[in-house]
């Protein structure tokens, strides 16, 4: 694994801030990405399609943003959803502290920015919102979404934004098979290339 990829602890690449403009609950809004960040130069087009979702948010309780990066879904959720807890949370301490640095900026004060391992461990969540680190690979990622998905409170719902050619379709059937108890695995919508892929936790 290059010491640069965007899911690197500490990218090594040099800090190089850039200002660009992104959807923030419906009005554009000057926020700074960096090199060693998913998708520095502009707002990934899967990250566009799931916030196109977010009036599917619960309006309280704690909402998780899996993978926040600079902080695109994180800012979106902060911003519509003022009555609940928004945890951004990252493996990359430049994406936690560019996230915790937008949010500033924007003067959304209702997001928490954490490394995993800062999250504690009895926190659930009504709501779980991630365009999840495909690249890192087919094992890390199940182990990832089993670590997390499984946290979400009974009637929770998860929203995950994956592309068919990258294996949307797979990991939906994945999932299935996984989570069999006490989960519903379906396809929300589809946009162009990009599934958007709906788990609730029915018990």
């Amino acid at each position: 694994m290059s010491e640069d990829h965007y899911f690197s602890k500490e990218p090594s690449s040099p800090l190089k801030p850039k200002s660009i403009q992104i959807p923030v609950a419906g009005e554009l809004a000057d926020v700074t990405t960096a090199s060693g960040t998913f998708s520095p130069t502009q707002l990934d087009f899967g990250t566009e399609v799931l916030i196109e979702q977010m009036d599917l948010a619960p309006v309280s309780g704690n909402l998780l943003d899996l993978g926040c990066g600079w902080g695109p879904i994180a800012l979106n959720l902060g911003k519509l959803r003022p009555n609940a807890k928004v945890w951004a949370v990252d493996v990359n301490t430049r994406s936690v502290e560019l996230t915790q640095a937008n949010a500033k900026s924007l003067g959304i004060s209702n997001i928490t920015t954490l490394l995993p391992e800062q999250v504690p461990t009895e926190m659930r969540f009504s709501g779980i919102w991630s365009n999840p680190p495909i690249r890192i690979g087919k094992k890390e990622l199940h182990e990832l979404l089993l670590l997390w998905l499984p946290r979400l409170e009974t009637g929770g719902e998860a929203y995950l934004v994956v592309q068919k050619n990258l294996g949307s379709d797979s990991l939906q059937k994945w999932l299935n098979e996984e989570l069999a108890t006490g989960f519903e695995v379906s396809r929300y919508t589809s946009i162009k290339t990009y599934r958007v892929l709906k788990i609730k936790k029915n018990s």
